[in-house]
């Protein structure tokens, strides 16, 4: 977060090795913190993404979601998913998708409309704008863009 050209700490999106270690949890907060500071100079509160947040949405929402102490899900060195948990990827034109994917057996399907629930839940609270769909295979996926000017 403390750079805004993509170099520094880097939440965890989903697609990677589990994130872990008392390091971690300390570049963490130090980011999260760095946010909601950077919110406060810019927008004059921490209910509104600042501009950097709708230039690099993907890496701002993860972090959201990583500092509320939702668990990303994770990949193997063989990129085989081995950790039920929120995914974040790029959506369509100026929106993100949040996905709660899992390894086969994980039960990530059927605790996947309430999970992305609270998710949207969380980014709402920091201005982001969330709507929950039911995509290919009856999966559901959480659409998140940039707050609507004016609401």
């Amino acid at each position: 977060m403390t750079d805004p050209q993509g170099r520094g700490f880097e939440p965890s999106t989903g697609d990677g090795p589990e994130p872990a270690g008392p390091a971690r949890a300390a570049e963490l907060r130090t980011a999260y913190e760095g946010l909601l500071q950077i919110r406060r100079l810019l927008t004059g509160g921490t209910s509104a993404p600042a501009p950097w947040e709708l230039r690099m949405m993907p890496r701002a929402v993860a972090l959201v979601l990583e500092a509320a102490g939702f668990p990303p899900s994770a990949v193997d060195a063989e990129g085989r998913r081995c950790r039920a948990g929120y995914r974040v990827a790029a959506g369509a034109e100026g929106l993100v998708e949040v996905t709660w994917p899992g390894p086969p057996g994980s039960g990530a399907a059927a605790e996947e409309r309430e999970r992305l629930t609270a998710c949207a839940a969380e980014l709402e609270r920091h201005g982001w704008d969330c709507l929950l769909y039911r995509g290919p295979r009856g999966r559901r996926f959480l659409e998140v863009g940039a707050p609507h000017p004016g609401g």
